[in-house]
């Protein structure tokens, strides 16, 4: 099968050859049709962020296509079914094999290309609001990074049940694209300190959880903003990974829990349910347009090297996807 392969002593990426996948019993093969960008593949192509075991060695942590052979123990999917897929590795492909317990079904109103966009960042969002950091009704969250993939999926859903969201984002245009999903108020986190513009919103209380993208610059400003038995998701370290000085006394002061988590290194079982738990709270509002993935950008799967420079500049506003022309 055709691929896009990395030259790993340039760190470009070109289309090749491919060993195409073999199913187990229990498995699906997916012609891909579209895949989606991930901070994490500009790490993979530089040897930052290797695969997990076993997993391909293909980028792309997402796909959305179409059922080309099914398992002999799989029930419930057939052969010319669209589907997408959460991947460990192997979405820059003509094909790709997932567990069947880990499709997702395509509604009807969406392309491949929306579909492509939801995976990574929809599950995501939902391990860490609900299944990590158990965001309810009523509750105040501060998203940062707004306006990204994984951004604009949160504001959904924590829109969806009720919650108060603050957002950080860097241009005017992404902080009207958070407000426009249902923010109730977005940061300039270019203009000082964020944590004095959370009080004032939040009466002086600070915020339930923090989704942070960014690690160490942000730690202080975050102890700060977060209320009494608040929560710290760290999903990302894009503002650095070392905090020189921790004052411990804080963190017990207003019991605060800071929790690490990476969606990749998820086992299968857990990544199953995960994806059953969104589909059941998802799909419907998907299929009605009241949940939608944003894309920022489509781009053929040849410009991929142009792609990723895009996203190293930032540039985007929601997800950067790859329509896969075999």
């Amino acid at each position: 099968m055709k691929a896009i392969l990395i030259d790993k002593a340039t760190e470009t990426l070109s289309i090749g050859e491919a060993e195409k996948p073999t199913i187990k019993t229990n498995e699906l093969l997916v012609k891909v049709k579209a895949t989606a960008l991930n901070r994490a593949d500009l790490m993979q192509k530089r040897g930052l962020y290797p695969p997990p075991a076993g997993a391909s060695p293909i980028l792309g942590l997402e796909m959305s296509g179409v059922i080309e052979k099914v398992g002999d123990e799989v029930s419930g999917w057939k052969k010319g079914d669209r589907v997408c897929a959460l991947l460990p590795g192997g979405g820059y492909a003509e094909y790709v094999s997932i567990p069947a317990s880990m499709g997702i079904r395509i509604p009807e109103s969406l392309s491949f290309e929306q579909a492509a966009a939801i995976p990574e960042v929809f599950l995501t969002a939902y391990l860490n609001m609900f299944w990590l950091g158990g965001l309810k009704k009523g509750q105040t969250i501060l998203i940062h990074a707004g306006a990204s993939g994984v951004g604009t999926a949160a504001i959904q859903l924590a829109r969806e049940i009720g919650a108060k969201i603050l957002v950080t984002a860097g241009t005017l245009e992404k902080r009207e694209l958070c407000l426009s999903l249902g923010a109730d108020h977005a940061i300039d986190y270019k203009q000082g300190p964020f944590s004095s513009e959370v009080k004032a919103v939040t009466s002086n209380q600070g915020v339930d959880l923090i989704l942070d993208f960014i690690g160490a610059s942000y730690w202080e400003e975050n102890i700060r903003s977060l209320t009494t038995d608040g929560k710290l998701i760290l999903i990302g370290t894009m503002g650095g990974a070392k905090v020189k000085e921790v004052d411990l006394s804080k963190l017990l002061f207003k019991r605060i829990q800071v929790i690490g988590t990476a969606l990749r290194s998820q086992t299968s079982e857990k990544k199953s349910q995960l994806t059953k738990d969104f589909s059941d709270f998802a799909l419907e509002k998907f299929a009605s347009g009241q949940l939608k993935p944003i894309l920022d950008s489509i781009w053929d799967w040849k410009d991929a090297n142009k792609a990723h420079e895009y996203m190293e500049q930032n540039q985007n506003a929601g997800k950067i996807v790859l329509r896969v022309n075999p």
